[in-house]
């Protein structure tokens, strides 16, 4: 009894007992998982840029919205290919020495998980007006707007990147509407967010997968593929529901000369590979080939278009577009 009498004993018993535990259950597994865990071969490092971009982020709270971890459940698919794995957190490094930003997985989203974020949507155009008016590009969305990380000039300088805002979301602003730095970086970072492939290539299934019926599966048979489904998933962020776009970001498809007409080449190498011959809209990114687009795809979005918000063009099928597909790839790789 006179151990638990004497207090130096106990405290020094106590504090040795904690202090093993702490080596036991905390310090040597972190050891062990650093030891055993790499990033894939094939995983890119943050640019400049996007490391800035990644302080801007940590800064302004975005990670109390937006979670970076695709879960193994079904209902996750559509935030990534595959479930997250230890690997793709491996390489994240502290952002000095005194805070460890640790992986921004995130606990809650209020909005939608940006891991594969940088496939999903990678328009440069469209990210700078969702920070500075979200409700822009997105009209439900509930997310604040960030107008502090942009500048109004009279006149942009040579470098300077416009962004193109819809009357409508100016108020009174009158010039011009320029990202600044912390925007431009913000933007390199979440253009980075994309999960990278796996050595073998192949994903892992999702957990409790649920079967797709023939109006919702992607990988459906031609005549089941849902054009509406595909178009909302994929184009709808920028055309919007209507086809009418915004004007002055992002060009209508609704009456459009391109969907309702016979240049099928030049309709399907634009969904491929985007375009950028346009002065008054913004730079369309190469969403088929992010997408990994089939023909059957291709051929189900281009129907949607054409029988919908008036248009009247000519019906498709996949084996015309697997064709051209053929021809535009080609072009490209020129």
């Amino acid at each position: 009894m006179e151990f638990f009498n004497n207090h130096k004993s106990l405290f020094l018993t106590a504090f040795l007992f904690f202090l093993g535990l702490t080596i036991l259950v905390a310090i040597m597994p972190a050891l062990h998982n650093q030891e055993n865990n790499a990033p894939l071969p094939n995983a890119e490092p943050l640019s400049a840029e996007a490391v800035a971009g990644k302080n801007v982020y940590i800064a302004n709270g975005c990670v109390g919205c937006h979670t970076q971890q695709v879960r193994n459940v079904a209902m996750d698919k559509v935030w990534g290919d595959r479930p997250n794995i230890a690997a793709d957190y491996a390489d994240i490094k502290r952002t000095d020495f005194f805070r460890n930003t640790a992986t921004l997985m995130g606990t809650e989203r209020t909005g939608p998980d940006l891991t594969n974020i940088g496939v999903r949507q990678p328009s440069k155009d469209w990210q700078l007006l969702h920070l500075y008016n979200p409700r822009a590009v997105v009209r439900e969305s509930i997310m604040p707007a960030y107008p502090w990380m942009f500048e109004v000039k009279d006149k942009p300088a040579k470098n300077d990147v416009v962004v193109t805002v819809p009357d409508d979301y100016r108020k009174d602003v009158h010039g011009t509407i320029i990202a600044t730095k912390d925007a431009l970086n913000l933007v390199a970072y979440l253009q980075s967010l994309k999960q990278t492939k796996l050595p073998d290539g192949n994903a892992p299934d999702f957990l409790y997968q649920k079967t797709p019926s023939t109006t919702e599966a992607v990988g459906a048979k031609p005549e089941g593929l849902n054009g509406k489904l595909l178009y909302a998933t994929n184009c709808q962020s920028c055309h919007q529901a209507n086809g009418e776009g915004l004007k002055g970001a992002f060009p209508p498809l609704k009456g459009s000369p391109v969907v309702d007409g016979d240049d099928l080449n030049k309709y399907v190498d634009i969904i491929l590979h985007g375009y950028d011959a346009r002065e008054e809209y913004g730079v369309m990114p190469p969403v088929g080939v992010n997408a990994k687009f089939t023909e059957n795809e291709i051929a189900a979005i281009i129907n949607y278009e054409r029988t919908s918000w008036g248009n009247t063009g000519k019906k498709v099928t996949p084996a015309e577009i697997k064709k051209i597909m053929e021809v535009v790839n080609q072009e490209a790789k020129k």
